[in-house]
């Protein structure tokens, strides 16, 4: 059996995250907070033998690789643009209220990338890097919506939230597909799996 372990990583914090603003593809830095974050994340990848350290181009994905690569005395390979957040247009910078509300539409905002495009676009990203590292170990730092929509794409599932550099493993099969065993940090059951 082929399988290929996905180590899929939210970026740390950033201002933005902790104001509750959409940030989407504007490049918001990590915060100190975001910098800690990252930092501790190295304890839950540290049990698995990586072959690759990949990331967003984005900077606040960018450093949250950086730091977990560096605590593992590895490298980021390469800053892939596909994995960088989904776009949401003028929403971007906005928090909840009458603003942001004159934006929305079913699905998202005006002007923003669908959900659809953003989760097709962030599973052929992943399918790719499992095509290429087949049977090997890739770890992801990427982008919270991002994630969630390809993740709900490739397991046929509705997650309701990725939450800042905790752990989310995944493991791709060519001929049986995704499968989700860390969310968040958390096991997940396999009646929660169906």
């Amino acid at each position: 059996m082929t399988l290929t372990t996905f180590a899929l990583i939210r970026h740390g914090q950033t201002d933005w995250n902790a104001e509750r603003r959409l940030q989407g593809s504007t490049d918001i830095p990590l915060n100190d907070v975001g910098r800690g974050q990252a930092r501790e994340a190295v304890a839950a990848v540290s049990g698995y033998k990586w072959d690759a350290v990949v990331s967003s181009p984005l900077g606040r994905a960018a450093e949250t690789a950086d730091l977990i690569a560096g605590g593992l005395g590895l490298s980021v390979a390469r800053h892939i643009p596909e994995l960088a957040e989904r776009s949401f247009g003028r929403a971007e910078g906005l928090q909840d209220g009458p603003e942001l509300d004159a934006l929305r539409i079913p699905g998202g905002f005006l002007g923003a990338e669908t959900e659809d495009e953003a989760a097709l676009r962030g599973l052929a990203a992943l399918e790719a890097l499992a095509e290429e590292f087949r049977g090997g170990r890739i770890l992801v730092v990427a982008h919270g919506t991002l994630l969630r929509l390809s993740l709900n794409r490739a397991i046929g599932r509705r997650l309701e939230r990725i939450d800042n550099a905790l752990l989310n493993l995944a493991h791709h099969h060519p001929a049986d597909g995704w499968q989700l065993e860390y969310l968040n940090g958390q096991p997940v059951g396999a009646a929660a799996m169906n």
